[in-house]
């Protein structure tokens, strides 16, 4: 942790308008903020709570796929999802480095994971009982990520947008390979072609929440707007997935689960969008404030694993600390 930026960290840099018009001035100007540049409390907080719930996001989504490897159908399939969970791991490990140089420890993110106070994605506290749903993750999931990840590269917090992008490329990766599986059993036989139909049937909503609350009831779209933390509001970012996602079932087969689902010409300031049903809002706030069908395995799985890693910790510190105690001798 080497962030020197934060507001009053110095005991002379105050929080007052001259110096956040001062700093909004460099957020319009496009230039990036670095760990050691003086920053708004708000601002550095609004970063660990996204960075934070990301990283949150990567490691828990290792889990639905992790329990998928053994039972994998071919060893191709086999190898390609090993593959995919160790990028997952390796993203998490990016975005807490990310989220570190804002002066907050992993340990901290983690007991605050861990005790309900941080969140991570709504869409891994759902289950996966069938292979397709694999695919679907890859499919659906991972493109929805990609939507909202990839204006994350122009994020105006330096460590972060250079973290996203190589999350993004790897991320591409998993979205087509993911496609590529639904498609495959798509031209399978008609039980795998129905496999991969309910597949959709349960995954197309919920990643439709993916991208948060709609935009009048979000609550930090509009300070993450202003300082280019994001890009894109949440609604605008669903349009843009719903509009690419539609065409790709259509030319597999698939029958995307949305009655309402029509094509509009006159949207997208003409360039035409699909119009579609209402987001069961409800579910929504129940899975994200810890009722969903996975919530309770999610987090035991993690705390598990968190506290049969302490000794790794430990033994790391230690050795950290001999080899400094070591070089200052």
């Amino acid at each position: 942790m080497y962030s020197q930026g934060l507001i009053g960290a110095d005991n002379k840099t105050e929080e007052t308008q001259a110096f956040l018009d001062a700093f909004q001035k460099r957020i319009d100007a496009e230039e990036k903020i670095e760990p050691n540049d003086p920053m708004p409390l708000a601002y550095r907080n609004t970063l660990i709570r996204m960075i934070g719930q990301h990283a949150h996001s990567e490691i828990v989504g290792m889990l639905p796929e992790g329990n998928w490897i053994t039972r994998a159908p071919t060893l191709r399939r086999k190898v390609a999802l090993l593959a995919k969970v160790q990028d997952e791991g390796g993203h998490g490990l990016y975005l807490y480095s990310a989220a570190e140089t804002l002066g907050v420890s992993r340990e901290q993110m983690t007991e605050e994971l861990l005790d309900g106070t941080a969140k991570y994605s709504s869409i891994f506290n759902y289950p996966t009982p069938t292979w397709a749903d694999i695919g679907t993750i890859g499919w659906l999931v991972d493109g929805a990520a990609i939507m909202n990840q990839v204006p994350l590269c122009r994020c105006s917090y330096g460590p972060y947008a250079r973290a996203m992008i190589r999350v993004c490329k790897e991320e591409s990766f998993h979205q087509r390979q993911g496609y590529e599986l639904v498609k495959t059993l798509c031209e399978g036989t008609a039980e795998q072609k129905a496999m991969a139909q309910d597949s959709l049937d349960r995954w197309w909503w919920p990643s439709l929440m993916m991208f948060g609350p709609s935009d009048t009831d979000s609550q930090h779209s509009d300070k993450s707007m202003q300082w280019k933390i994001k890009r894109f509001t949440n609604d605008e970012l669903r349009q843009k997935f719903i509009d690419a996602t539609v065409p790709q079932a259509e030319l597999i087969g698939l029958t995307v689960p949305d009655k309402d689902l029509t094509w509009n010409p006159t949207k997208n300031r003409g360039k035409g969008g699909y119009d579609f049903g209402e987001i069961n809002w409800d579910e929504f706030w129940r899975v994200v404030q810890g009722h969903g069908l996975m919530n309770k395995d999610r987090i035991a799985a993690r705390k598990k694993a968190w506290d049969e890693g302490a000794w790794v910790r430990e033994a790391a510190q230690a050795y950290a600390a001999k080899q400094q105690s070591s070089s200052v001798a």
